[in-house]
């Protein structure tokens, strides 16, 4: 009976994944970061007026398993107000004494954002992060296995200079790498407030003398900081700034997922997916192997990535706050969600990638010499002739035309350039014309080289990362 794709579609196939951001995200976690952030308020009254009354703190210690998320619902179905329903719960726990300071001094949102902030930050340095490390690692993986397989580059759908398939890889390495660092680092700056209605201290200026400090005591017993400047919301700056950067992340990925489609297309066949013995490719053609997983994650990216233009407008609040962002602002969970689901598959489809590097020579080999019209022209240059440039696509156009090989070419018909590259050759390489014509996929530059470094870079970030996220 469920009508959002997330909650059976994609709840079913990540269930392990789901259920850990249901910890953080769901409507129950809602209440108890709620009830988590009000317990810290009292908390910090308790200090400054009541000398940290040790059974007070024990009376309050108890708040966050007695308030259930059904009772604070029925309660929400009279007042009709989330945050006044969870008070008047929590009250129904507490001693005389201690039920006045419920909440008191706070608004609303200081309580909403705060356990907002924590709960994202939570989802992401529990869930998010680690499994971002997950595909990273296997990535890394198949970068450093692969970095020195021959594989033809690709620009503009044409085939190009020869690289390796771990440098292809060594891309979305350092991509999502770097991405992975930016968004430890902005989870980790997300912000929480207890600076009233307005974000003038109004009300804590009557109950402390020091409302500033109030608030650091506050917010540090819930591993936040204070934003800069609040009105009645924090700063929406930083919950926009990691959610660009996991929108870019999401990017990198369905860009990877849309190189590994392109290269199981059946003329290129230079991976494959892994296929289950049941698995059924076509309803009505047996043998079609689709490569469906990386579709399926580009599309997630399709769904889910234009999401950001309403976080980009959540971004605007009239004067002190307006509630224009009450339905959008709920579908940030959602959005993390779907962006956690897209990166688990996109693990299964790294984890069971198989390389077939024969294809991938072959290829390569099917382009003969004639991919190695760039170093020809640059060691002609080199031997001083002004229009070798110029030479060489005249002498492509004629290995096109004739059949005949661009060195066949060149030797035929260029004796004189011919001699020239033999020359710079042996001087620059030290390997004869015919050894270096006949084994283009030699020409691969730093391919393998950057892609150990890479890999041995990120190697090293990923397991700081996963220090930093208690992993």
């Amino acid at each position: 009976m469920n009508i959002s794709p997330l909650d059976h579609r994609y709840w079913s196939a990540n269930k392990e994944l789901f259920d850990s951001l249901a910890e953080t995200l769901s409507e129950r976690a809602s209440v108890r970061y709620l009830v988590m952030a009000e317990v810290s308020l009292l908390r910090a009254h308790i200090k400054g007026h009541f000398n940290s009354n040790s059974l007070m703190l024990e009376e309050i210690s108890k708040l966050e398993t007695l308030v259930s998320p059904d009772e604070v619902a029925a309660e929400e179905e009279i007042t009709r107000h989330n945050i006044r329903a969870l008070v008047n719960v929590i009250q129904r726990y507490l001693s005389d004494e201690l039920k006045p300071w419920v909440h008191l001094g706070a608004t609303s949102v200081d309580i909403l954002d705060t356990s907002m902030a924590m709960r994202i930050r939570d989802a992401m340095r529990n869930t998010v992060i680690p499994l971002l490390l997950d595909l990273l690692d296997s990535l890394i993986l198949i970068t450093v296995a692969e970095a020195e397989t021959p594989q033809v580059g690709r620009t503009h759908g044409q085939l190009a200079v020869p690289i390796t398939f771990g440098f292809t890889m060594a891309e979305y390495v350092s991509r999502l790498g770097q991405s992975i660092v930016e968004i430890e680092k902005r989870s980790g700056d997300l912000r929480g407030k207890l600076a009233g209605a307005v974000g003038a201290y109004n009300a804590t200026s009557l109950i402390s003398i020091d409302p500033e400090k109030l608030e650091d005591e506050y917010l540090s017993e819930l591993g936040l900081k204070r934003a800069e400047y609040a009105n009645q919301i924090v700063e929406p700056e930083h919950l926009l700034r990691l959610l660009l950067e996991i929108n870019a992340a999401f990017g990198i990925i369905a860009n990877l997922a849309d190189d590994l489609r392109h290269l199981q297309r059946s003329e290129i066949g230079e991976v494959t997916e892994s296929f289950g013995s049941g698995q059924v490719g076509s309803s009505t053609m047996p043998q079609k192997r689709n490569p469906w997983n990386s579709e399926h994650v580009k599309s997630l990216w399709k769904a889910f990535a234009p999401r950001i233009m309403s976080f980009y407008m959540d971004q605007i609040s009239e004067h002190q706050r307006d509630l224009s962002n009450s339905a959008s602002g709920r579908f940030v969970t959602d959005y993390i969600a779907g962006f956690a689901a897209a990166a688990a598959r996109m693990n299964k489809v790294v984890k069971g990638l198989a390389v077939r590097k024969e294809k991938m020579a072959e290829n390569l080999s099917g382009l003969g010499d004639g991919v190695l019209a760039e170093p020809t022209y640059i060691l002609l240059a080199l031997s001083g002739h002004g229009d070798a440039h110029e030479i060489i696509r005249k002498a492509t156009l004629e290995a096109d035309s004739s059949g005949r090989k661009l060195s066949r070419v060149l030797k035929e018909d260029y004796p004189e350039e011919w001699q020239s590259l033999s020359d710079r050759l042996e001087a620059v390489l030290g390997i004869s014309a015919d050894s270096f014509y006949a084994n283009p996929a030699s020409y691969n530059g730093l391919a393998a080289k950057r892609a150990v470094n890479l890999s041995e870079r990120y190697t090293i970030i990923s397991r700081e990362i996963r220090k930093k996220v208690g992993e």
